[in-house]
């Protein structure tokens, strides 16, 4: 190659980031949820939709792909042009927790997935029927040591945080409880309500309309401190079970292979719309703490997640599939 070609093939090459730059976004931006309308998931992915088009100059459309834990929103986007326009929430169940739980999964997502933010992240909430006789987490664990059989906990299916963090729950505590996976939120909140399970771990946002409206009791929240929508519910580092510190993130995911400098305009973009009051209003009344991290930051958070429910699971001996 001569001077002249290399000088001219390496401004084309410079040229690259600018033209990705100045073609993004080509229309509305669609952002994937794999969960139905109205539920957590959806709250946040609307919420960032709604105030993150006006930044990037076109609407971002919300796309519900609901099934399979979260999969199949994860694998339209893995399977999507890397040029930003197709974008996911993940979610902790999705990301970290069914690569070790799943053999076959259709994505990858060190491969398939370049990260952008952490969005939001909530914590859970052992809840338990309001009839319940369980006043508090220590009769609840004590409840269960003495029981003949195993309490039985919802999950809102196998492999999801609620799931996991159920049998790290059982194992801290040294009790022993039946898993039973429902097929919905609304399925297994109803098989609480009406006693048919004994509880379940939910976030704070499902969990606060429920126990302020006198349909379920908190025990124990897994975060660091206590929620103020659930002031007197204790931690569970409180009551001597600090390893119960799980939790639900929700973070923005582009195909891997998008160019770096739409990966920077949308963390931007993304992060600042977190930050309209509105929108922080909005997801604190739903029971989520915005976060807005930059990509490195959620890179590290992905690391350490997967290595934490790699180990969860294996310790648990379960498979899906």
């Amino acid at each position: 190659m001569t001077s002249t070609l290399r000088r001219l093939f390496g401004g084309f090459l410079l040229c690259l980031p600018f033209a990705a730059m100045a073609q993004f976004p080509n229309g509305p931006v669609r952002l994937n949820v794999g969960f139905p309308p109205g539920t957590g998931p959806d709250i946040v992915a609307r919420t960032l939709s709604q105030h993150m088009g006006p930044l990037l100059g076109e609407s971002v459309v919300v796309e519900n792909k609901v099934g399979a834990g979260g999969q199949i929103a994860a694998q339209t986007v893995a399977r999507s042009p890397a040029d930003g326009q197709t974008l996911l929430l993940g979610e902790v169940g999705s990301i970290s927790i069914s690569p070790a739980t799943y053999r076959n999964l259709n994505y990858d997502p060190p491969r398939d997935f370049a990260p952008i933010s952490e969005v939001v992240r909530a914590d859970f909430v052992l809840v338990v029927p309001a009839d319940s006789p369980y006043q508090d987490l220590g009769a609840f664990i004590d409840g269960a040591r003495k029981a003949s059989d195993r309490l039985n906990f919802a999950t809102f299916g196998a492999g999801t945080p609620g799931h996991f963090g159920a049998e790290l729950f059982a194992r801290e505590a040294g009790m022993k409880i039946e898993a039973i996976h429902y097929r919905s939120t609304g399925d297994a909140v109803s098989g609480l309500v009406s006693g048919a399970v004994q509880a379940a771990f939910v976030t704070t946002a499902l969990a606060v309309p429920q126990v302020q409206g006198g349909k379920l009791r908190a025990l124990a929240i897994t975060g660091a401190q206590r929620s103020p929508a659930l002031a007197a519910v204790p931690t569970f580092a409180e009551r001597g079970l600090p390893a119960i510190n799980f939790g639900a993130w929700f973070a923005l995911f582009a195909p891997a292979g998008t160019p770096d400098v739409v990966l920077n305009r949308l963390q931007r973009d993304s992060a600042q719309a977190l930050r309209q009051p509105a929108a922080v209003r909005s997801l604190g009344e739903a029971g989520f703490v915005v976060v807005g991290s930059d990509r490195q930051a959620l890179q590290t958070l992905l690391a350490s997640e997967s290595r934490r429910w790699s180990d969860v699971v294996k310790a648990t001996g379960f498979r899906a599939d």
